[in-house]
C-alpha cells in the first residue's frame, strides 16, 4: 500500500506523467487520444470577419465546425471557458454542462493546455462582449503530453526559442509571422524573376571540385564512387554551364553550405538566389538586383520605405555605385589604391584594428582596408563596385585597370545582401585564375578554390558575353523582418549540442 500511495505522488508532481495517465485511461477506455481528420468549416479570423458585428449577449443558430489547440481553460462550475488558437488566431469557446450534458463535460474539464481539439457549434457573442463560439460537441484530436513552459506568454530564452521552434512558435505568434513573411519574399522573387524571363533550374549539392567562391567547405564521402565530395559552397559554375548549353537566363533559389563561424549574419546553411544572364552586364545585374529585392519588400512590407534596428532604409530611388577604393579612402581618411606601396596598405590595415597574411597582395590588402573602414558606414542600399582581381576569381578584369574586376557586391545596413560579376568567360584567363587558386591553397588558404577542369572545357566550347547576381535571401528576410539575428529568420539554425 505504502510502494502504491508513493507512485501516485509521484505522478501527480510531475505533470508529464499526470497527462500520461490520462492517456492510458483513455485507451484502457477505447478511446483515441490522437484522433483523425476533422472537416472544420471556419478559422478563427473568419469568425472574426463575419460575426464582429453581433451585440453584446447575441446569440446566432449559425453553426461552425472549428478545430485549434487549447492555449487557456478558466472552470467555473457548471461553464467553461476555453481559448483555442488556429492558424490564424484564437477564439473563445463557451461550454456548458447542461448543452454538453454530464459525461462530456467531465471529459472537457479533463483536457490539459495544449491539447489539440475540434469542436461544432453556434457563434455568440457574450454578455461582455467576447465573441465566442456555444459548443454543442467536442472532440480530442491529439493529446499533449508535456506541458508549455512556465510563462510561455512571450517566451525570451533564446536558447529555447531556437532549439524548440516549435514551442517559440507557440509562445511567441509574432515569429509566425516572421515566417510567413518569409515565404512571401521568397514567392515574390521567385515570381520576379520568372516575370523577367528567368528559368529556374536546379544544380547538384554534392560537388567533386570546390568552386564557385572562397569559402571552406563540408566534405562527405560518397559510398559509390569511394571518393569524398563536398556539400556545394555556390550554385555558379553550374550555372554558368547552363549558358555555354543555351539557356540565356537562369536562376535557382537554393541552400548553400560553408563550414564556417556562427555569428548574427552567418549561419553554415544558408540560402541564396543566384542568376545568370547572357548579354547583359553590370549594369543589368544591378536592375535585376534592385527589382528582385523591391519585388520582396512590396510582398512581405507593402512599401520601399522599411526600418531596421532604428534606422529607416529607403528601397526606393537610385542607389549609390561607387568603387571599393572610392569607399576604402574615404573610410580611411587617406589614399588606399594600389599606387601605395604594400608596406603602405599593410600600415593602414593594422592601424585600423585588421591583422594583414603574409600571402595576401596589395588587392586582398584593399579589400580588407574597406572591409575595416567602410562596410559598416553603407547603411542606405550601395553597390561597391571594381574589386580587386586577386579577390575576384571569376570575374571579368576591368577594361581601364587589369588589377580591377567588373563587380559590384551590394551593401545595406552595414552587410552585404549581394554580390555580382561581368561573368569570365575567356577559358585561357579563368584557366590561369584556377591555378592561382591552387596556388594560394598550397601555401594554406583553405578557403581558395580548385581546379575545374570540367568547366574550363566548358568554357572553351564559348560562354556569351553574361552578368551574374547571388542575393542572400536570409540577410533579406532579416532586413524586412527587422530581425538581429539570423536564426530568428531560420527555422532551425544551427546550435551547440544539448547540454
Amino acid at each position: 500500500m505504502a510502494e502504491e500511495t508513493k507512485k501516485v505522488e509521484q505522478v501527480e508532481d510531475d505533470p508529464i506523467e499526470v497527462r500520461k495517465a490520462k492517456r492510458a485511461a483513455m485507451i484502457d477506455a477505447g478511446e483515441n487520444p490522437y484522433g483523425h481528420a476533422f472537416d472544420y468549416t471556419h478559422h478563427a479570423s473568419d469568425v472574426e470577419e463575419s460575426y464582429s458585428h453581433l451585440e453584446d449577449g447575441e446569440s446566432t443558430e449559425d453553426a461552425v465546425r472549428m478545430c485549434g489547440r487549447i492555449m487557456a481553460k478558466r472552470v467555473q462550475g457548471k461553464v467553461s471557458f476555453l481559448t483555442m488558437r488556429d492558424t490564424t488566431g484564437e477564439i473563445q469557446l463557451f461550454c456548458r454542462i447542461n448543452v454538453l450534458g454530464e459525461d462530456a463535460y467531465a471529459k472537457l474539464k479533463d483536457l490539459d493546455i495544449g491539447d489539440w481539439i475540434g469542436v461544432w457549434g453556434t457563434v455568440m457573442k457574450t454578455r461582455r462582449g467576447q465573441l465566442s463560439v456555444a459548443v454543442e460537441r467536442f472532440e480530442l484530436l491529439s493529446k499533449s503530453l508535456r506541458p508549455l513552459p512556465e510563462k510561455f506568454h512571450g517566451l525570451a530564452d533564446k536558447e529555447i526559442r531556437y532549439r524548440q521552434r516549435y514551442v517559440d512558435l507557440i509562445a511567441n505568434p509574432e515569429v509566425r509571422e516572421t515566417f510567413a513573411k518569409r515565404s512571401k519574399i521568397v514567392s515574390a522573387g521567385r515570381r520576379y524573376m520568372e516575370e523577367q524571363g528567368f528559368y529556374e533550374v536546379e544544380t547538384p549539392f554534392l560537388h567533386s571540385i570546390i568552386g564557385g567562391a572562397n569559402a571552406k567547405p563540408f566534405i562527405t564521402h560518397f559510398n559509390a564512387l569511394d571518393r569524398d565530395y563536398y556539400l556545394r559552397i555556390a550554385t555558379e559554375l553550374p550555372l554558368k554551364r547552363l549558358l555555354v548549353g543555351g539557356f540565356e537566363r537562369v536562376f535557382e533559389i537554393g541552400r548553400q553550405f560553408r563550414n564556417e563561424g556562427m555569428d548574427p549574419y552567418h549561419n553554415p546553411e544558408f540560402t541564396t538566389m543566384e542568376a545568370y544572364q547572357a548579354f547583359t552586364d553590370l549594369e543589368g545585374m544591378k536592375t535585376l538586383t534592385q527589382g528582385f529585392i523591391q519585388a520582396a519588400a512590396l510582398a512581405a512590407c507593402g512599401t520601399l520605405q522599411v526600418e531596421y534596428q532604428g534606422q529607416v532604409i529607403e528601397l526606393g530611388g537610385e542607389w549609390r555605385s561607387a568603387s571599393m577604393i572610392e569607399l576604402a579612402s574615404e573610410g580611411a581618411g587617406e589614399d588606399v589604391s594600389f599606387e601605395r606601396t604594400r608596406e603602405d596598405l599593410v600600415e593602414i590595415l593594422e592601424r585600423n584594428g585588421g591583422h594583414a597574411e603574409d600571402a595576401w597582395g596589395k588587392g586582398k590588402l584593399i579589400a580588407e582596408i574597406f572591409e575595416a573602414v567602410a562596410e559598416e558606414k553603407l547603411v542606405q542600399p550601395t553597390f561597391v563596385c571594381d574589386h580587386p582581381l586577386e579577390v575576384s576569381p571569376l570575374a571579368k578584369k576591368h577594361p581601364e585597370n587589369p588589377e580591377l574586376t567588373q563587380r559590384f557586391e551590394l551593401f545595406i545596413c552595414g552587410h552585404e545582401f549581394a554580390n555580382a560579376f561581368n561573368e569570365l568567360n575567356d577559358p585561357i584567363d579563368q584557366a590561369e585564375r584556377f591555378h592561382a587558386q591552387v596556388a594560394a591553397k598550397d601555401m594554406g588558404d583553405d578557403e581558395a578554390m580548385g581546379y575545374d577542369a570540367d568547366y574550363i572545357r566548358a568554357l572553351e566550347y564559348g560562354m556569351p558575353p553574361a552578368g551574374g547576381v547571388g542575393i542572400g535571401i536570409d540577410r533579406l528576410v532579416m532586413l524586412l523582418t527587422d530581425s538581429e539575428s539570423i536564426r530568428d529568420v531560420l527555422l532551425f539554425p544551427h546550435m551547440r549540442e544539448e547540454a
